[in-house]
């Protein structure tokens, strides 16, 4: 039992920060689609997607190096935190000497020196952030996530409200977060300590080095199944579809957020775990427990978007909602796919991770062209929201079969088709216009809580007897 109350008690405070953190600006949509157009709002997703393609190449995705080897008690702390450290300062380097190259991007050219701070920002936010939680700072790198987003907010409400920079204030609202709490942990952890560039260990710099560059390519390719479409609809159709699409996304990300909460204390669980006698068993009911409570979480946001979204936005972003529950779909296997990348990081087999993550991105840029250029339903943003599905569907069955080489979870094919049949079967009801549209959807989602029951009342049972000590009465 200590392994699942370890695993309960890092994800209660990593999710009583993230919570706390995202709630503010997901209240505060209202606010943003107030003070920004949907073509600003396209404006600002288009700088954001741009620094998160170019962080991985420029920081050679070091995060997840710091985080693997730093909980590792055979790599030295200083090791990990200077080689990281040192990374991501070659890294800007290399992209200063690159400027006049990506100044030729005609789409980021106006933005450039903006794109330069975020990423330098975001790599030692990450980095920092990284190592004080792989250090044992778990409460503190929860708070850190407090801070950046109470942070962002107010400078949101100084720089769009007061001063009206729309799109780039938006930015570099972000820029100033992260570097505002970067600079913090730094000194609050006299992380200074760490960093000793003349006495480095090469051969932990190798490992952590083969360790996180086939992870760039990966993030790249990564970028391209989840954030390329709205390049693909600013160039094919205008950034009023961005904005549009980018706003759709809203709800699905809360499916993100709740993933991210559990992700991030699952790695320190996984990474510890894989090698013990009960491991696959531990793997195996973890994905169950998790992949149900995904796919429960997915049809009640099918059911929710519209009113929703209809709350949350201003009137000019009315049509947001029809693209909401394709995207909801492809959040959910997005978060399945990452929980089966935990197995390659674990084993540290990240070849494969760059593979089927390369295999997904092709598949989105081809729908991509084949769809968003189509007159009717599945064309615009609905086709990529549709492309976007596909790519991660296609992912998760190759891993699923692929990572039982490493450890042999208990998929349960059947069982997750019947439940992807459904919740399309959910999707196109929602989206069509006949009587009682609602009504359907809301018992799609009730046969769903019936034909996982057994493994609800389960997990309650288990959660029951985890807080109270006791076996809960059938």
């Amino acid at each position: 039992m200590n392994k699942y109350k370890n695993l309960m008690s890092n994800t209660l405070i990593f999710g009583i920060a993230t919570f706390g953190s995202k709630l503010l600006p997901f209240l505060m949509l209202r606010f943003y689609t107030a003070v920004m157009p949907a073509d600003e709002f396209g404006i600002q997703s288009i700088i954001t997607s741009a620094c998160n393609l170019i962080l991985p190449m420029m920081y050679l995705s070091m995060g997840e190096a710091v985080i693997r080897f730093g909980i590792d008690k055979e790599f030295k702390k200083q090791d990990v935190f200077t080689t990281a450290i040192l990374t991501v300062l070659a890294g800007y380097a290399v992209l200063l000497c690159l400027m006049p190259v990506l100044g030729l991007v005609s789409i980021i050219e106006p933005y450039l020196r903006l794109i330069y701070l975020y990423c330098l920002s975001s790599a030692m936010h990450t980095v920092i952030t990284q190592f004080a939680r792989a250090s044992g700072f778990v409460k503190l790198f929860a708070v850190s996530g407090i801070a950046t987003t109470v942070i962002t907010v107010l400078m949101n409400i100084l720089l769009l409200a007061y001063f009206r920079m729309g799109a780039e204030g938006y930015v570099l609202s972000i820029i100033t977060a992260d570097a505002l709490v970067a600079i913090s942990l730094f000194f609050i952890l006299r992380l200074y300590r760490f960093f000793k560039p003349r006495k480095n260990n090469l051969a932990t710099a190798k490992r952590m080095l083969r360790y996180s560059i086939p992870l760039m390519p990966t993030a790249v390719f990564w970028w391209i199944t989840s954030l390329s479409n709205r390049f693909f609809l600013s160039y094919m159709i205008d950034d009023w579809a961005v904005g549009i699409y980018t706003v759709s996304q809203t709800l699905p990300n809360l499916i993100t957020l709740v993933s991210a909460i559990f992700i991030q204390a699952w790695q320190l669980s996984a990474f510890t775990e894989y090698k013990n006698p009960e491991g696959e068993k531990f793997f195996s009911n973890v994905f169950k427990s998790y992949y149900i409570l995904v796919f429960m979480a997915t049809s009640g946001l099918i059911l929710v978007c519209r009113p929703v979204l209809a709350v949350l936005t201003a009137p000019e972003y009315g049509d947001a909602w029809r693209y909401t529950p394709f995207l909801v779909l492809a959040v959910a296997f997005s978060t399945l796919v990452t929980f089966l990348g935990t197995i390659y990081n674990a084993v540290q087999r990240n070849g494969m991770v760059m593979l089927t993550t390369f295999i997904g991105a092709g598949v989105n840029i081809a729908l991509n062209w084949l769809l968003i250029p189509l007159e009717g339903p599945f064309g615009g943003p609905q086709g990529a929201a549709i492309a976007t599905f596909a790519s991660f569907f296609v992912v998760f069955a190759i891993r699923a079969v692929d990572s039982r080489r490493y450890i042999k979870i208990s998929m349960q094919p059947l069982r997750v088709l019947l439940i992807v049949a459904l919740l399309l079967g959910q999707i196109t009801v929602s989206l069509s216009e006949i009587p009682y549209r609602d009504v359907w959807s809301a018992l799609a989602l009730l046969l769903l809580a019936l034909f996982n029951w057994s493994y609800i009342w389960f997990m309650m049972s288990r959660l029951f007897e985890m807080v109270f000590g006791r076996k809960s009465e059938a």
